[in-house]
């Protein structure tokens, strides 16, 4: 799911502002884009991503500004005129000749700011912290909001599939007599080789209907279906993230519907498989947004 979130660590000498972005993936993908002097804490802060957000491509990047007091910052001058080349040949080979000043941007570089120390004292680092779970604090309402939308309508499509399914049985009942008088039809019209109509054994006859009838009977297929919709209510209600169950318990729906569809055996039946379909189709689409 899709989030955003940004803080601000107000520290002696420093601005630090905090900035995460997320994105829904299968799985966790975490980049960090911190200070020099934050990479010890990486690890801390992967985990604690983790924990918070659970998965999905999320982009976290630390963004230090001079403030005041510049007695503990300086700056990585080689670094920056290392920028400043790169930036410049990179505006040739584009062929580009602005006269815009380079310095705000490669200001944004990172580790151009140095705090002149090499490790962050514990108090800034809880500054920091702070910061870092306000800013998760942010994406995981960002998070909750669309939830709430997605939720609203993968129940909207669910209860459209589930009113279809009802709509089967008027269709299922005139199928079967149209089935019937279809197969007694042609036996009737059967005739031997001198021209007339060939004896129908009646009681064979019905066995066979009978037989024939049960191959195309899907009770057990729309039963499985109504479960399997009853299913997908509860998981979706459930406090855990169930992104991953949701999606198979949809692969379950999709085979009831697909044999629905192949013993039809009737235009109205299938119109009502194809609209099933569709809706199926728009909630797989909506459960890659969640997590």
């Amino acid at each position: 799911m899709t989030g955003y979130g940004k803080a601000e660590a107000i520290l002696p000498g420093l601005k630090l502002t905090i900035e995460i972005k997320s994105l829904n993936s299968k799985q966790t993908d975490i980049s960090l884009k911190l200070p020099s002097v934050y990479r010890p804490r990486e690890p801390e802060i992967r985990n604690f991503l983790i924990q918070q957000l659970e998965r999905g491509k999320i982009d976290l990047f630390a963004n230090a500004e001079v403030t005041g007091d510049l007695s503990t910052v300086s700056i990585n001058k080689p670094l920056a005129l290392h920028y400043y080349r790169e930036l410049k040949d990179l505006q040739e080979e584009m062929m580009e000749h602005s006269d815009d000043d380079l310095l705000p941007v490669i200001m944004r570089m990172p580790d151009i700011i140095q705090t002149g120390r090499e490790e962050i004292s514990e108090s800034d680092w809880d500054t920091v912290k702070q910061a870092i779970d306000k800013a998760v604090m942010q994406v995981r309402t960002f998070r909750n909001d669309e939830g709430n939308v997605l939720e609203k309508d993968l129940l909207a499509r669910l209860k459209i599939i589930q009113n279809l399914l009802i709509s089967i049985e008027p269709f299922e009942k005139q199928r079967t007599q149209s089935i019937r008088e279809r197969i007694h039809k042609e036996l009737m019209n059967l005739t031997g080789s001198d021209g007339n109509p060939l004896p129908v054994d009646q009681n064979r006859f019905e066995q066979e209907l009978i037989f024939y009838l049960e191959k195309l009977d899907i009770t057990e297929e729309k039963v499985r279906l109504g479960k399997h919709c009853t299913y997908f209510l509860e998981t979706i209600r459930e406090e855990a993230s169930q992104g991953k169950k949701l999606g198979f318990i949809v692969q379950e729906m999709g085979r009831e519907i697909n044999t629905i569809g192949s013993k039809a055996n009737n235009a109205e039946i299938q119109r009502i498989v194809v609209q099933m379909k569709d809706e199926l189709e728009k909630i797989k689409e909506q459960l890659l947004n969640i997590l």
